[in-house]
């Protein structure tokens, strides 16, 4: 049997949060992770305001609550009220700047405006936590990254890395089906494979 997760999904918008329009977000999230993991997963779901505080607290009650994953969307642009990166730095106990290093480098392959985006990724007690974009389309790009006519990865997706960051903090045993995301881990640290029982 795979190890249960519990992933808190958090999507920042005043429009959305207010019921202006529908929040499309967290369906993109919770979909693409349904098609990439095998384990059992059982989903917190947050839909909030561009508000620092809120999205702080946020962020501290799903860590509190178990989540060994965190994934945020919306509110990483440079616009006044895009604050989520500042939000989720205030609630970090480590800053893993890689993640957003890359993240920026897959939506430049797309377009030229994804230098303004200012995701984080953070660690905070045995929890990984990451700014997404907005769109459900640059969601799945961002994650899974680019492949070439051929099936061939291009530019890595972030996701490929996330498994190995929650072993590294005490989190569950994340496995992913290869053909959406095939986790990297070194030979040190993978698991034999498990039969259902």
């Amino acid at each position: 049997m795979h190890d249960a997760v519990k992933i808190g999904l958090v999507s920042v918008s005043d429009r959305a949060s207010s019921g202006v329009y529908e929040d499309k977000g967290l369906p993109a999230l919770q979909d693409w992770l349904a098609r990439a993991l095998k384990n059992p997963v059982t989903f917190e779901t947050r839909l909030i305001p561009d508000e620092p505080a809120t999205i702080s607290a946020a962020l501290i009650d799903l860590v509190d609550a178990g989540c060994s994953l965190v994934l945020t969307t919306g509110g990483t642009g440079p616009a006044l009220r895009d604050v989520t990166p500042e939000a989720t730095m205030a609630v970090a106990h480590k800053e893993m700047p890689g993640f957003g290093e890359q993240m920026r480098q897959i939506g430049l392959a797309f377009v030229p405006t994804a230098i303004l985006s200012r995701q984080v990724a953070v660690v905070r007690g045995q929890s990984l936590i990451i700014n997404l974009p907005g769109q459900p389309k640059a969601i799945a790009e961002t994650l899974e990254g680019l492949k070439d006519d051929g099936g061939a990865q291009r530019v890595p997706g972030i996701f490929a890395a996330v498994p190995y960051c929650i072993d590294l903090i005490g989190g569950p045993y994340l496995e992913t089906h290869d053909a959406v995301c095939k986790a990297f881990r070194p030979k040190s640290a993978l698991r034999p494979p498990r039969t259902a029982g």
